[in-house]
């Protein structure tokens, strides 16, 4: 806020936005682009984490780990991903209050469950209430975030145990035909070539993750698109900087945000591609393999 902020009835246009867009309000909106940034910088590489070792329990020759792995993919895929975004944070956050309620307050002789309420001693509720703001903060956005590495790691394992399935098998026979451990051929076979049948697929991954993040709200996080429809209504000459229903401005700028967002991750997964194709029997590394030529 500018010094000559101080009464924007009396200010010329460039000074009324230049105090309406450094408002509170909108620092917290710009402060919510970051967290929709930090949430995908996080939830991708735990989503592919999960992903990794989803593929491997379905690839596996031990039955237990075998189902785990295929449960864990077909439950998540089957199931609407807004019931787990749902879900997943209320089940972690009331299993975690359970336990501390177990824990700090032995002596508690009223039930835990009364109707469709879920009541334990304050002592147990995690954050505390006396808790600073900044800490509900960090647990509700950790919550959110296990819930997006959970939803998208099933559809990484599954786009992982399908390229792991394209290389050729005759290589991973050929390999340990010369010596090679079952370990060292997955390692230095098999995992170098996956990547060039799997990126497409994480490739298309990533995209859904940035068209998800606005589902934020639903776990009580104030992300872009909230800040977009609550600033953007109409404001009454209540507020300190009336204006009439801008919402189209205020989502077209939500629009070249993702739009932007897109374009970049798509010419990061175009140089991946290349690099990962490059002495590959494929299409895209015979290109690479003509143009060097």
């Amino acid at each position: 806020m500018f010094p000559f902020c101080t009464d924007p009835s009396v200010l010329p246009d460039w000074q009324w936005f230049a105090c309406y867009l450094t408002t509170a309000t909108h620092v917290a909106m710009y402060r919510s682009v970051l967290v929709v940034l930090l949430l995908m910088a996080l939830a991708a590489p735990m989503a592919l984490a999960l992903g990794f070792l989803g593929a491997l329990a379905m690839r596996s020759g031990f039955a237990p780990f075998r189902a785990v792995g295929t449960v864990y993919v077909s439950m998540v895929r089957g199931v609407p991903d807004i019931i787990f975004f749902l879900f997943v944070p209320l089940a972690l956050d009331q299993a975690l209050e359970y336990l501390l309620h177990k824990w700090r307050c032995p002596d508690w002789s009223e039930p835990v469950r009364r109707g469709n309420d879920f009541v334990v001693c304050a002592q147990a509720k995690f954050p505390l209430s006396s808790s600073a703001s900044w800490i509900h903060d960090i647990w509700g956005f950790t919550l959110a975030l296990i819930a997006f590495a959970l939803v998208f790691g099933a559809f990484a394992a599954n786009t992982l145990h399908g390229a792991m399935a394209a290389v050729p098998r005759a290589q991973i026979e050929t390999a340990e035909a010369y010596g090679m451990s079952p370990a060292q051929a997955f390692r230095r076979v098999l995992l170098p070539q996956m990547w060039v049948f799997a990126l497409p697929g994480l490739s298309n991954l990533w995209m859904i993750l940035t068209k998800a993040t606005p589902l934020l709200f639903l776990l009580g996080i104030q992300d872009i698109v909230f800040w977009a429809r609550e600033l953007g209504g109409q404001k009454t000459g209540l507020f300190a900087y009336p204006h009439p229903d801008w919402r189209v401005w205020y989502f077209l700028g939500v629009l070249c945000f993702y739009l932007t967002l897109t374009w970049f991750s798509q010419k990061v997964f175009d140089r991946l591609m290349a690099r990962v194709s490059h002495g590959q029997a494929t299409a895209g590394g015979e290109a690479l393999r003509r143009a060097g030529a």
